[in-house]
């Protein structure tokens, strides 16, 4: 892919692999800030390429009541001073085709949701921008069905793109990886892996989805030791407090530790 179309992603095909990360949900400007800052001084220390990740808004809710967002202007304004104040690229989610060209005049990366990445008027759309497109697969969806998800962006005229597993479903309440896709997507696209959504228990009677974040390190580790280009994570400062995807976010606290030792174990794979 043309690394050029993501501002301080040079260093994409080095030997390290990069990362998109941040809060579910952008829900205040000193959060986000707060986050990022935090992830810039973690990542620059440890040379890992680093994509600011952050929703400007939510549409896949359990509830109705469910936090859904700040307002999409104010959120998008946010993403674009994150990535000014701290030069470097971002990335949010859209959920409907009018979405695409309204977070293209802010961020760097279009993200498709998991349960959208067949809609093809959407993924053309954001295809349409320009924008690196990540598509996320599908829980539902095989490794190998994300090449036609890739063609549609190539198809439209767009060469830049990413695929994220977030895990399969597994069962109505559980979710698992199956990491032999990895290297069957890296066909396709560079390819990145979930470490947070991939840990989920959806279908909670509670309306509330769940997860295992004590797992993450464990799926990431597993994940570089196969191969990934990227690692996909959500992280905050206070997860419990969180207003969307608490129950299964990695602690800021804990993120230089955990990323310390993937790096250790990508020079370990790389020797080899």
């Amino acid at each position: 892919m043309n690394l050029d179309k993501i501002p301080n992603l040079k260093h994409l095909n080095s030997n390290n692999f990069f990362l998109l990360a941040g809060p579910c949900a952008i829900e205040s400007e000193d959060m986000a800030l707060k986050i990022a800052e935090k992830c810039v001084e973690i990542t620059n220390k440890l040379e890992i390429p680093y994509i600011f990740k952050g929703s400007f808004k939510k549409a896949n809710r359990s509830r109705i009541d469910s936090f859904t967002g700040i307002g999409d202007e104010k959120a998008l304004k946010i993403l674009e001073k994150v990535g000014n104040t701290f030069n470097i690229p971002t990335v949010t989610d859209i959920h409907e085709i009018s979405d695409a060209y309204k977070a293209a005049e802010y961020v760097d990366v279009l993200q498709i949701p998991a349960f959208l990445v067949r809609q093809t008027d959407l993924v053309v759309a954001a295809a349409k921008t320009g924008k690196v497109v990540n598509l996320k697969k599908g829980q539902f969806m095989s490794p190998e069905a994300m090449q036609h998800a890739v063609k549609k962006v190539h198809d439209s005229g767009n060469r830049q793109t990413l695929i994220t597993d977030r895990g399969t479903m597994f069962g109505y309440q559980d979710m698992i990886v199956d990491f032999r896709g990895i290297p069957v997507m890296q066909q396709y696209a560079p390819t990145v892996l979930d470490i947070t959504h991939s840990l989920q228990q959806p279908n909670q009677a509670s309306g509330v989805t769940g997860g295992k974040p004590e797992l993450i390190e464990t799926i990431a580790k597993a994940g570089i030791a196969v191969g990934v280009d990227g690692i996909f994570l959500e992280t905050h400062f206070n997860p419990g407090n969180a207003k969307s995807d608490g129950a299964n976010m990695l602690h800021l606290d804990y993120l230089e530790d955990l990323l310390t030792k993937l790096v250790a174990i990508r020079k370990t794979v790389n020797q080899f």
